[in-house]
Protein backbone atom coordinates (compact mmCIF):
# COMPACT_ATOMS: atom_id res chain seq x y z
CA UNK A 1 0.00 0.00 0.00
CA UNK A 2 1.44 3.58 -0.86
CA UNK A 3 1.60 6.34 1.64
CA UNK A 4 -1.03 8.12 0.06
CA UNK A 5 -1.76 11.79 1.84
CA UNK A 6 -5.72 11.03 1.25
CA UNK A 7 -5.56 7.54 3.81
CA UNK A 8 -2.94 9.77 6.34
CA UNK A 9 -4.18 10.34 10.17
CA UNK A 10 -2.73 13.86 10.77
CA UNK A 11 -1.70 14.84 14.35
CA UNK A 12 -0.77 18.83 15.06
CA UNK A 13 1.46 20.69 17.91
CA UNK A 14 3.48 16.97 18.75
CA UNK A 15 5.30 17.04 22.25
CA UNK A 16 7.54 14.69 23.69
CA UNK A 17 7.69 13.58 27.47
CA UNK A 18 8.29 11.11 30.04
CA UNK A 19 5.44 8.86 31.53
CA UNK A 20 5.78 9.19 35.26
CA UNK A 21 1.60 7.50 36.34
CA UNK A 22 -1.42 6.88 35.63
CA UNK A 23 -3.72 7.73 38.83
CA UNK A 24 -6.58 6.40 36.85
CA UNK A 25 -7.73 5.77 33.00
CA UNK A 26 -7.98 9.03 32.04
CA UNK A 27 -5.21 10.75 33.02
CA UNK A 28 -1.44 10.51 32.93
CA UNK A 29 0.72 12.17 34.70
CA UNK A 30 4.10 13.60 32.14
CA UNK A 31 7.14 15.39 32.83
CA UNK A 32 7.43 17.97 29.46
CA UNK A 33 10.27 20.62 29.07
CA UNK A 34 10.74 20.18 33.49
CA UNK A 35 7.40 19.96 34.47
CA UNK A 36 4.68 17.77 35.63
CA UNK A 37 1.68 18.08 33.40
CA UNK A 38 -1.63 15.94 33.81
CA UNK A 39 -2.63 14.51 30.56
CA UNK A 40 -5.75 13.41 28.98
CA UNK A 41 -5.46 9.40 28.44
CA UNK A 42 -6.95 8.87 24.74
CA UNK A 43 -7.64 4.91 26.10
CA UNK A 44 -9.33 3.27 28.61
CA UNK A 45 -7.50 0.11 28.10
CA UNK A 46 -5.07 -1.45 30.64
CA UNK A 47 -1.73 -0.53 28.50
CA UNK A 48 0.14 -1.75 31.42
CA UNK A 49 3.01 -3.12 28.83
CA UNK A 50 3.32 0.41 27.47
CA UNK A 51 2.64 3.07 29.84
CA UNK A 52 5.90 2.43 32.56
CA UNK A 53 7.50 4.95 34.26
CA UNK A 54 10.13 6.57 32.33
CA UNK A 55 8.62 5.51 29.01
CA UNK A 56 9.10 8.27 25.81
CA UNK A 57 5.40 9.64 25.17
CA UNK A 58 4.23 11.68 22.70
CA UNK A 59 1.48 14.34 23.35
CA UNK A 60 -0.91 16.77 21.40
CA UNK A 61 -1.74 19.91 22.33
CA UNK A 62 -5.72 19.86 22.72
CA UNK A 63 -6.23 23.59 21.37
CA UNK A 64 -9.02 24.04 23.38
CA UNK A 65 -8.92 26.66 26.31
CA UNK A 66 -12.14 25.44 28.21
CA UNK A 67 -10.41 21.98 29.01
CA UNK A 68 -9.07 21.09 32.13
CA UNK A 69 -5.85 19.13 30.45
CA UNK A 70 -3.84 20.75 27.96
CA UNK A 71 -2.48 17.86 26.49
CA UNK A 72 -3.82 14.42 24.82
CA UNK A 73 -1.49 11.10 25.17
CA UNK A 74 -1.79 9.71 21.65
CA UNK A 75 1.57 7.94 21.01
CA UNK A 76 4.48 5.56 23.58
CA UNK A 77 7.78 3.98 22.54
CA UNK A 78 8.25 0.37 23.81
CA UNK A 79 11.54 -0.67 22.68
CA UNK A 80 12.32 -0.15 19.30
CA UNK A 81 8.65 0.56 18.70
CA UNK A 82 6.27 3.27 18.46
CA UNK A 83 2.65 2.40 19.42
CA UNK A 84 0.08 4.86 19.22
CA UNK A 85 -2.57 4.41 21.30
CA UNK A 86 -5.04 6.90 20.81
CA UNK A 87 -8.46 4.81 20.83
CA UNK A 88 -9.73 7.11 18.36
CA UNK A 89 -7.35 7.04 15.79
CA UNK A 90 -8.21 3.23 14.06
CA UNK A 91 -11.61 4.59 13.32
CA UNK A 92 -10.34 7.97 11.57
CA UNK A 93 -7.46 5.82 9.36
CA UNK A 94 -10.42 3.09 8.37
CA UNK A 95 -13.06 5.92 7.63
CA UNK A 96 -10.00 7.52 5.29
CA UNK A 97 -8.95 3.78 3.97
CA UNK A 98 -12.70 3.46 3.04
CA UNK A 99 -13.36 6.79 1.11
CA UNK A 100 -9.91 6.30 -0.74
CA UNK A 101 -11.31 1.86 -2.00
CA UNK A 102 -9.57 0.24 0.85
CA UNK A 103 -12.38 -1.91 0.58
CA UNK A 104 -15.11 -0.88 -2.06
CA UNK A 105 -13.36 0.87 -5.21
CA UNK A 106 -15.71 2.77 -6.08
CA UNK A 107 -17.96 3.41 -2.61
CA UNK A 108 -21.12 5.20 -3.02
CA UNK A 109 -22.11 5.35 1.08
CA UNK A 110 -20.00 5.21 3.83
CA UNK A 111 -21.90 5.83 7.70
CA UNK A 112 -19.98 5.91 10.44
CA UNK A 113 -21.68 3.97 13.70
CA UNK A 114 -24.44 2.63 11.62
CA UNK A 115 -27.42 1.13 13.60
CA UNK A 116 -28.16 -2.60 13.41
CA UNK A 117 -30.21 -3.88 15.82
CA UNK A 118 -29.74 -2.72 19.59
CA UNK A 119 -26.00 -1.89 18.31
CA UNK A 120 -24.03 0.78 16.97
CA UNK A 121 -21.75 -1.21 14.41
CA UNK A 122 -18.66 1.12 13.48
CA UNK A 123 -19.55 1.45 9.93
CA UNK A 124 -22.05 0.80 7.02
CA UNK A 125 -20.58 1.08 3.14
CA UNK A 126 -22.43 0.09 0.06
CA UNK A 127 -21.26 0.47 -3.39
CA UNK A 128 -23.63 -0.25 -6.58
CA UNK A 129 -24.21 -3.85 -5.75
CA UNK A 130 -22.77 -4.96 -2.38
CA UNK A 131 -23.34 -3.63 1.16
CA UNK A 132 -20.92 -4.54 4.43
CA UNK A 133 -20.83 -3.65 8.25
CA UNK A 134 -17.06 -3.55 9.61
CA UNK A 135 -16.94 -3.25 13.02
CA UNK A 136 -12.87 -2.08 13.68
CA UNK A 137 -10.79 -2.98 16.42
CA UNK A 138 -7.53 -0.99 17.80
CA UNK A 139 -4.51 -2.98 18.67
CA UNK A 140 -1.57 -1.68 21.18
CA UNK A 141 -1.07 -5.49 23.00
CA UNK A 142 2.24 -6.96 21.68
CA UNK A 143 4.00 -9.95 22.77
CA UNK A 144 7.35 -10.90 20.91
CA UNK A 145 6.82 -9.28 17.84
CA UNK A 146 2.89 -10.77 17.76
CA UNK A 147 -0.22 -8.87 18.01
CA UNK A 148 -2.97 -9.30 20.08
CA UNK A 149 -6.77 -8.47 21.02
CA UNK A 150 -7.79 -7.40 23.30
CA UNK A 151 -6.32 -6.79 26.09
CA UNK A 152 -9.09 -6.32 28.66
CA UNK A 153 -12.56 -8.36 28.66
CA UNK A 154 -14.61 -7.01 26.03
CA UNK A 155 -18.24 -8.11 26.72
CA UNK A 156 -19.36 -5.24 23.99
CA UNK A 157 -16.99 -6.52 20.99
CA UNK A 158 -18.51 -10.41 21.44
CA UNK A 159 -21.75 -8.30 21.03
CA UNK A 160 -20.81 -6.64 17.90
CA UNK A 161 -19.71 -9.90 16.59
CA UNK A 162 -22.47 -11.72 17.52
CA UNK A 163 -24.58 -8.98 15.26
CA UNK A 164 -22.04 -9.41 12.49
CA UNK A 165 -22.49 -13.33 12.06
CA UNK A 166 -26.85 -12.36 12.31
CA UNK A 167 -26.26 -9.71 9.88
CA UNK A 168 -25.24 -11.81 6.89
CA UNK A 169 -28.59 -13.84 7.20
CA UNK A 170 -29.54 -10.36 6.60
CA UNK A 171 -27.33 -9.91 2.99
CA UNK A 172 -24.95 -7.83 4.30
CA UNK A 173 -21.12 -8.67 3.87
CA UNK A 174 -19.50 -8.37 7.37
CA UNK A 175 -15.94 -7.39 8.28
CA UNK A 176 -13.97 -7.40 11.83
CA UNK A 177 -10.86 -5.37 11.02
CA UNK A 178 -8.35 -5.31 13.72
CA UNK A 179 -5.74 -1.85 13.28
CA UNK A 180 -2.86 -2.90 14.58
CA UNK A 181 -1.42 0.79 15.68
CA UNK A 182 2.50 -0.14 15.21
CA UNK A 183 4.72 -1.86 12.84
CA UNK A 184 6.55 -4.33 12.34
CA UNK A 185 4.41 -7.51 12.95
CA UNK A 186 4.59 -10.92 12.83
CA UNK A 187 0.86 -11.40 12.58
CA UNK A 188 -1.97 -11.70 14.75
CA UNK A 189 -3.78 -13.40 17.18
CA UNK A 190 -6.66 -13.42 19.58
CA UNK A 191 -5.80 -12.57 23.31
CA UNK A 192 -7.32 -16.23 24.31
CA UNK A 193 -5.20 -15.77 27.45
CA UNK A 194 -6.91 -12.24 28.79
CA UNK A 195 -10.49 -13.25 27.12
CA UNK A 196 -11.16 -16.94 25.87
CA UNK A 197 -14.92 -16.17 24.94
CA UNK A 198 -13.50 -13.23 22.91
CA UNK A 199 -11.61 -15.60 20.61
CA UNK A 200 -14.21 -18.50 20.45
CA UNK A 201 -16.79 -15.59 19.15
CA UNK A 202 -13.69 -14.47 16.46
CA UNK A 203 -13.52 -18.03 15.44
CA UNK A 204 -17.21 -18.26 15.07
CA UNK A 205 -17.61 -15.54 12.81
CA UNK A 206 -14.96 -17.02 11.08
CA UNK A 207 -16.66 -20.17 10.45
CA UNK A 208 -19.37 -18.05 9.73
CA UNK A 209 -18.50 -16.51 6.76
CA UNK A 210 -16.90 -12.96 8.42
CA UNK A 211 -14.19 -11.29 6.82
CA UNK A 212 -11.38 -10.93 9.33
CA UNK A 213 -8.44 -8.63 8.68
CA UNK A 214 -5.84 -7.23 10.32
CA UNK A 215 -3.53 -4.13 8.80
CA UNK A 216 -0.32 -2.71 10.43
CA UNK A 217 0.23 0.69 10.68
CA UNK A 218 2.78 3.05 10.26
CA UNK A 219 3.06 5.38 12.64
CA UNK A 220 5.18 8.57 13.40
CA UNK A 221 4.58 10.50 16.49
CA UNK A 222 2.43 13.38 14.11
CA UNK A 223 0.77 10.80 11.82
CA UNK A 224 -0.84 6.86 11.75
CA UNK A 225 -2.01 4.93 8.59
CA UNK A 226 -2.73 1.60 7.57
CA UNK A 227 -0.12 0.54 5.58
CA UNK A 228 0.25 -3.60 5.18
CA UNK A 229 -1.97 -6.47 5.32
CA UNK A 230 -1.29 -9.09 8.42
CA UNK A 231 -1.78 -12.74 8.98
CA UNK A 232 -4.48 -13.55 11.22
CA UNK A 233 -3.86 -17.02 13.57
CA UNK A 234 -7.00 -18.34 14.99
Amino acid sequence: MNYRKDTNMQYSKIHKGKFISRPNRFIAHVELDGRIEACHVKNTGRLKELLTPGAVVYLEDSENPGRKTKYDLIAVEKGRLLVNMDSQAPNQAVKKWLKAGGLYPEPRRICPEYRYGDSKIDFYIEDESRRALIEVKGVTLERDGVAAFPDALTDRGIKHIRHLIQSLKDGYEAYVIFVIQFKPVKYFIPNDLTHPAFGQALRDAYCAGVNILAYDCRVEPDRMELDERVEVKL
